[in-house]
């Protein structure tokens, strides 16, 4: 699995978790009789989720990708431009494997 798979398959999860929890809050009719408890005939129990699905969804919907920047190294690549310096990527590594 590559990195960009792998974030396209969390924005997917998300996306499906998020839609699925936007269900409008379903009403439960409980009968008070059937409990033995004096009052009104019928109860309603409510549950309400948080917007905070929601919220990431939104979040996941927007491209962070700098489409400029991603044509400039794809044409350094295809022109054979394209150099990274050995030491920054020792130092990215070196950075990753210690935090």
């Amino acid at each position: 699995m590559t990195y960009t798979s792998g974030i396209n398959n969390l924005t997917h999860s998300l996306t499906t978790q998020a839609t699925s929890l936007q269900k409008p809050v379903v009403n439960t009719r409980t009968s008070d009789t059937a409990t033995g408890s004096a009052g009104s005939a019928n109860a309603s129990d409510q549950a309400s989720l948080s917007s905070t699905s929601t919220l990431i969804a939104q979040a996941l919907s927007v491209s962070d990708v700098r489409a400029d920047k991603v044509a400039n190294v794809q044409q350094a690549i295809a022109a054979g431009t394209y150099n990274v310096s050995s030491g920054d990527v020792a130092d990215k590594l070196m950075e990753s494997l210690r935090g």
